[in-house]
């Protein structure tokens, strides 16, 4: 595997997108008691409702960015993206209430969405042949940043640093990434951009093309399911450890990072095994493995066991995101490519905002995370017999 600047680019976008991802997440006790809505006084429904302020602008931004990226090229549209997250985190440090927060998530939202949308097209543009090994590669960077955030934003909050100055810090981390993108290249290491704008119409045409497609729409459901499990993990782990063991900040913010190290062995170690004819069954055994640790975390009532079944969900969950999106791809070999990994993220925002609600929801009827939690092997269930459905469904089945 070689990697040149932009390769680098992606990483650092990666990884600032994972530590605005799970600044607020981390700091989500600390942060509801301030802004009145305290996860233990019925809250939990209301920070359960956090992504989901995010979901329907990433989306439609998702949606748009063919588009943009076909008048104006990846490469800048993912640096105008990132400047744009950035953004969205300062308005966030300064909220002074939740009505303030869950707007400012939603201009997050946007930079995310067309973040997500082109990060993974932008890496494969570099590496065509083999692309699922770079993908999962620079995916790996995702749970890097949610280990360092996790880490850091879980020590400092324990030793009294406001929750606004964490949020602030991730915010420059944004700008950094846009700085890499944004820097001139020589003509010889240039980005693979198409010489000539795309027209709306051909970038409509190859929307049209994949909806038609039937096996298109079981990989839709797979990313919804595969999405939903992995953020949930993501978002209410160390609210649950602070709630249900009497544990610090920092000890929160151990657990994700228990969860982000598994993730990123994962991706980076598949990125170098794994052959791009043998994805779907990765993710089929992934999908069955990550259903039953994650079944037996409510059981337990040892808070070191507890880091030991997230980190071997984390190296579970890790080939999910990125496999599905490159496999679709090898199913689909006459649709286009950017498209597919763009559509496919549609399924997968929806799916982090739909299930980390219903967590909260279930958590607030329930008396607690722990039920919730069942909601998550329940996810990974579905993803293996998706997964099982494409491995028999005729290969005449596509079009």
């Amino acid at each position: 595997m070689t990697f040149g600047r932009y390769d680098v680019a992606a990483f650092v976008s990666f990884f600032a997108y994972a530590s605005g991802s799970v600044v607020l997440p981390i700091a989500l006790v600390a942060l509801a008691v301030d802004l009145g809505f305290d996860l233990e006084e019925g809250g939990m429904s209301a920070g359960g409702a956090l992504p989901l302020a995010s979901t329907v602008p990433m989306v439609a931004a998702m949606l748009l960015a063919g588009f943009i990226a076909g008048r104006w090229g990846k490469r800048r549209t993912m640096g105008l993206a990132v400047v744009l997250m950035g953004v969205g985190l300062l308005v966030c440090a300064s909220a002074p209430v939740y009505a303030v927060l869950f707007a400012a998530i939603m201009i997050l939202g946007l930079g995310q969405g067309v973040l997500e949308a082109l990060a993974t097209p932008f890496v494969q543009a570099m590496h065509p042949q083999e692309s699922g090994r770079y993908i999962n590669f620079a995916h790996a960077f995702w749970p890097v940043g949610v280990l360092t955030t996790v880490l850091v934003a879980g020590g400092l909050i324990a030793v009294g640093v406001s929750w606004r100055l964490l949020v602030v810090g991730a915010a420059c981390l944004t700008f950094l990434a846009s700085a890499l993108i944004f820097q001139p290249a020589p003509k010889d290491k240039a980005y693979p951009e198409h010489l000539e704008p795309v027209h709306w119409t051909v970038v409509w045409g190859h929307i049209k093309a994949i909806l038609k497609t039937r096996r298109f729409w079981l990989f839709y459901a797979a990313m919804f399911l595969a999405g939903g499990g992995e953020y949930c993990l993501t978002f209410w782990s160390a609210s649950y450890i602070q709630l249900h063991f009497a544990a610090t900040a920092w000890a929160g913010g151990a657990g994700v990072a228990c969860f982000a190290g598994g993730m990123f062995l994962g991706r980076t170690g598949w990125g170098y095994l794994i052959r791009q004819h043998h994805l779907n069954r990765l993710v089929f055994v992934s999908a069955l493995v990550a259903a039953l640790v994650s079944y037996s975390i409510p059981w337990l009532t040892e808070l070191w066991w507890l880091f030991g079944l997230l980190f071997v969900s984390g190296l579970a969950t890790a080939p999910f995101w990125p496999s599905i999106q490159s496999y679709s791809t090898d199913r689909l070999p006459d649709r286009d490519s950017t498209m597919m990994f763009i559509l496919l993220s549609c399924a997968g925002v929806p799916g982090c905002g739909v299930f980390t609600w219903l967590m909260g929801l279930v958590g607030d009827y329930a008396g607690g995370l722990r039920a919730a939690f069942y909601l998550v092997p329940g996810c990974f269930v579905g993803l293996a017999v998706l997964m099982l459905v494409d491995m028999v469904l005729p290969v005449r089945a596509e079009a």
